[in-house]
């Protein structure tokens, strides 16, 4: 079955979930029997999974204090000591859904946040957001869906130009319907980003495939993870600076930080967890 967003036909091309793999939902361990189609009960597995999330995790949650992740990792030493690391920087922690949107999620809220207390930057991204329609359509993205998605940013962005708020940002990333056709957005241009520098990004990209399959199948159906190369192309394309601190077991007693694009200073702080993305706020 096929997850439609609310809208016009063929909105679903972009919401497909049945296939979708993620690191951040977690498998149950169940004991094999040789009488039952294994990949059908991977599948409603998954799908319970996935409807469980859905049930019980906000889009984007509500402002937390960061010593819930000390909490969170008290028992795991490695994890525990890179915490306290980020605590000098940071005071607060909004979490997002595991649900493989979790970077757009937390990029559309933490800049729509900034952009309210910056109406400058407001008014900057909208006037991108105006001429990015046309781009898209001279890219041959379907003008019939993609209007929709676009003229769903827009209004958005114009209410928050008259209503502006933390109240009202919460609002509109939790709402399902309007939360969804932001991401698809960024997908869309993700995308294009990609495709107009075909010829750069070709090198990044493994399995033998071209920049327009890698698009097709990794970047522009939801639920589908982001990974390095759609945070180049999406801060790239829009223009804004993003820094991400990197919490996972590597090297070293403090998280690793790296800014995307490196010569832009971050507006926007996320904390990755391995397949996992959360909004970050300086102390």
């Amino acid at each position: 079955m096929v997850n439609k967003l609310p809208g016009r036909a063929g909105v679903g091309d972009w919401c497909e979930m049945e296939n979708h793999q993620s690191e951040e939902r977690p498998t149950k361990p169940c004991e094999y029997d040789p009488n039952v189609n294994q990949d059908e009960l991977i599948m409603a597995q998954e799908k319970q999974i996935a409807e469980e999330i859905k049930a019980n995790t906000s889009m984007v949650g509500p402002l937390d204090g960061l010593g819930s992740l000390e909490k969170e990792y008290s028992n795991d030493p490695i994890y525990f000591s890179k915490v306290r690391t980020l605590l000098p920087k940071f005071s607060n922690v909004r979490r997002t859904r595991p649900d493989g949107n979790c970077f757009l999620r937390g990029f559309i809220f933490a800049y729509l946040e900034y952009c309210i207390h910056h109406r400058d930057e407001l008014t900057r991204f909208k006037k991108y957001l105006e001429g990015s329609k046309e781009e898209l359509f001279e890219m041959g993205f379907p003008k019939f869906t993609t209007e929709d998605f676009h003229d769903m940013f827009m209004e958005v962005v114009s209410d928050l130009e008259g209503s502006g708020s933390v109240g009202r940002v919460e609002a509109v990333c939790n709402d399902a319907g309007t939360s969804d056709y932001l991401v698809v957005y960024l997908r869309l241009l993700i995308s294009a980003h990609l495709q107009k520098n075909a010829e750069f990004f070709s090198f990044f990209i493994e399995g033998g495939r071209t920049v327009e399959e890698f698009c097709k199948q990794e970047v522009e159906p939801m639920y589908r993870e982001c990974d390095h190369l759609h945070i180049v192309a999406l801060t790239a394309a829009v223009g804004v600076g993003v820094r991400v601190m990197y919490l996972d077991r590597g090297e070293g007693a403090a998280v690793v930080s790296h800014d995307f694009p490196e010569d832009k200073e971050p507006i926007i702080h996320l904390l990755y967890r391995p397949g996992h993305y959360d909004i970050l706020y300086k102390a």
